[in-house]
């Protein structure tokens, strides 16, 4: 497709300028964007609300919606973002170590920009201002690829950001979005090998699948979160219920939030009643194993695939077990490495939760809503990543740099 050769062309010349950009200038530049995002938020609503519309009439609804939808505070949200990205420490150029060899050369590491990265995403026209600024801080010329449903929020907040880049010498290329939102430009974007060092979707379940089954390009997996709330027999009941109704309800179309719910049977009768109660009064629907049906008469009796849905949406899994290891067991069987946590008062059970539950995140006594990159002090985080080559959990500046091998002689030969 040409417009993604076009665009590829260009990004890796900008990539070119932006290695050897400041620390300084590049600050510079994410405190203009933020403040433009401010001043200039009317016409990113504005362009927010067709979208919204449009998205309507097309018959989308529920958790799509709430991710498609920009507001002032989430505007500036995204600004504040950028700003906190300024603040943090640029990791390009870091050296990571150095040492001398015997025959006197002296060998070190360095943190470098990746190159072009490019990102398939869905809905949130957050990202949008998010891996600008991720990007831009470590060095990195972004191509853009966002769905058709958020397009004009897309396009709104790339012009304000290219237009900064412009006027503060910056090529406008370093970020740039793709205008054909069509199947046939995501295709292009994963065989643009030539100009992408790196792909990054963000997204459902089968944008992922599809991105890793068919990318000439390295991929890094982010977003899908089936993750698990298991309240142990020593938890304490009150905040079992405070953290699992945060964990699902707090905002429940998004990759952390909870969509599973396990409980040892030893407290169940207890504590069963009152979670449901609660998940009932936030409308949340309930689809439990039999257990679950008997002591919450609202509950639906779950099906096979219940236990591995992402469901992005006011529904939660339960199910009764005998034991940890019978969650650990579920939770290996049925999560998908994203974030998972236990409520107990019990130390050992914590520590032994801690060291055999494999995912990116996991938790002792608290939502599963805080695997984030701004919760974890990153800045706005480009995706969580689930998977282990060569990043996991919440991709910060760190996560976006490649290394180089620095060697230092004078005038060594090889014999």
């Amino acid at each position: 497709m040409e417009e993604l050769i076009i665009k590829g062309r260009k990004a890796r010349e900008a990539s070119w300028f932006l290695a050897m950009a400041s620390t300084a200038d590049k600050n510079k530049v994410l405190e203009h964007v933020a403040e433009d995002l401010v001043r200039k938020s009317g016409n990113i609503l504005t362009a927010n609300h067709n979208d919204m519309v449009n998205a309507e009439k097309a018959g989308l609804k529920g958790a799509i919606m709430d991710r498609l939808l920009l507001t002032e505070d989430r505007v500036k949200s995204m600004a504040g973002g950028l700003t906190q990205i300024a603040a943090l420490e640029d990791p390009v150029g870091e050296v990571l170590a150095m040492k001398k060899r015997p025959n006197g050369l002296v060998i070190g590491q360095k943190r470098v920009p990746m190159g072009v990265i490019g990102i398939i995403y869905e809905s949130r026209p957050n990202v949008t201002a998010d891996v600008f600024g991720l990007c831009l801080k470590t060095g990195n010329a972004a191509i853009l690829r966002g769905g058709k449903e958020a397009y004009a929020s897309n396009r709104a907040i790339t012009d304000i950001i290219q237009k900064v880049l412009a006027e503060e010498g910056f090529p406008a290329e370093c970020l740039q979005l793709v205008e054909n939102t069509s199947r046939d430009s995501a295709v292009a974007l994963m065989q643009l090998d030539e100009y992408l060092d790196l792909l990054i979707p963000r997204g459902g379940a089968g944008l992922i699948r599809t991105v890793v089954e068919n990318s000439h390009v390295p991929v890094i997996e982010t977003g899908v979160g089936n993750c698990h709330i298991y309240v142990d027999e020593s938890a304490d009941l009150d905040q079992a219920v405070a953290i699992t109704i945060n964990a699902k309800t707090q905002r429940p179309g998004v990759c952390n939030a909870a969509e599973s719910l396990l409980v040892h049977e030893k407290i169940a009768a207890d504590f069963l009643p009152m979670v449901g109660a609660e998940l009932i009064r936030h409308k949340v629907e309930i689809r439990g194993d039999k257990a679950v049906c008997q002591l919450i008469g609202e509950a639906k009796p779950a099906t096979v695939e219940d236990w591995g849905t992402e469901f992005l949406d006011l529904i939660i899994s339960a199910a009764v077990v005998p034991s940890m290891d019978g969650a650990i067991s579920h939770i290996l069987q049925y999560g998908s490495g994203h974030s998972e946590a236990i409520i107990t008062e019990n130390y050992t059970r914590a520590q032994d939760f801690l060291n055999r539950v494999d995912a990116a995140a996991v938790y002792v006594n608290a939502s599963t809503r805080f695997t984030d990159g701004f919760e974890f002090g990153f800045g706005a985080e480009i995706g969580i990543s689930t998977q282990k080559l060569h990043a996991r959990g919440p991709m910060g500046l760190r996560e976006l740099t490649s290394t180089k091998y620095i060697i230092y002689g004078n005038g060594q030969v090889r014999e």
